[in-house]
């Protein structure tokens, strides 16, 4: 009797037991679900951020080279206009002064040579804040033109090799990537005591690579990539899209390679 009412107990509490146990799995599953819910929103939220900061470092950036390109303008066409009508009134002044004393005829020399030495430093900050070849001929051409300036001066030798299809790259990457190599050039010149540089610009498709190397003393081993050039040479890539790798040769000296996905 007592074993057929402990079999009665047992199947009233079978049932009880399966729907104890679906309700666990389900509150199992329902965590899990959960935990990826969190996971995904997560993602997603990273995701948005990162994006964020891409379009705000890029805005960023824009603005200043837009900034760059108003005071370069301003530059050369106001203040260089009024040092240029200051440099033709004190030639007429000097012509003038054929007679007078040697004392002012020398001044008058000197405040022209002052003139034209200001209206020299006002075109150099000019190009160097907005070169005007970029916008007129493209990035091989003027990085030709930067190459053969630094050549002419004998100290180091830079070779530079570019794709024949780099004329319709967009403005920005244009002058991004100018920015980026004349960042690595000035670095080099500064701090490397390199005897030669090597620069190569290729474009396969949609893919635009810059690969820099020098010879010099490549980057230091206690603080390697820290400096405020290299970090904005990083931002200019970032804003760009593209990735960059830098670090020392094996063989002594310097890399750096560019890579930038184009805008179809």
């Amino acid at each position: 009797m007592e074993t057929i009412k402990d079999l009665s107990f047992l199947n009233a509490l079978l049932p009880l037991a399966v729907i104890v146990f679906i309700i666990g799995i389900g509150v199992v599953f329902l965590n899990l679900h959960f935990q990826k819910n969190l996971s995904v929103q997560k993602l997603k939220r990273e995701a948005l951020k990162s994006v964020y900061q891409h379009d705000l470092l890029r805005s960023n950036i824009q603005a200043q080279e837009e900034e760059r390109k108003r005071i370069a303008h301003d530059l050369h066409d106001e203040l260089g206009a009024v040092m240029s009508i200051m440099r033709m009134h004190l030639m007429v002044l000097e012509q003038q002064s054929t007679h007078g004393t040697q004392q002012l005829q020398e001044g008058l020399v000197q405040v022209r040579q002052l003139s034209e030495t200001a209206l020299a430093s006002i075109r150099s900050i000019s190009h160097r804040l907005m070169p005007p070849q970029l916008e007129s001929f493209g990035l091989p051409a003027t990085l030709q033109s930067v190459t053969e300036q630094i050549n002419s001066a004998g100290k180091i030798n830079i070779e530079l090799n570019c794709d024949d299809d780099l004329q319709d790259l967009p403005w920005l990457v244009n002058l991004g990537l100018f920015r980026i190599v004349m960042e690595m050039i000035n670095n080099t010149l500064k701090h490397a005591g390199a005897r030669s540089i090597r620069i190569n610009l290729s474009r396969r498709d949609q893919e635009l690579v810059c690969q820099y190397t020098d010879d010099g003393r490549g980057l230091p081993e206690s603080n390697p990539g820290k400096g405020l050039g290299l970090k904005s040479m990083e931002g200019r890539v970032n804003a760009l899209g593209g990735k960059l790798e830098m670090g020392n040769r094996n063989t002594g000296g310097y890399y750096a390679t560019v890579r930038l996905t184009l805008p179809n």
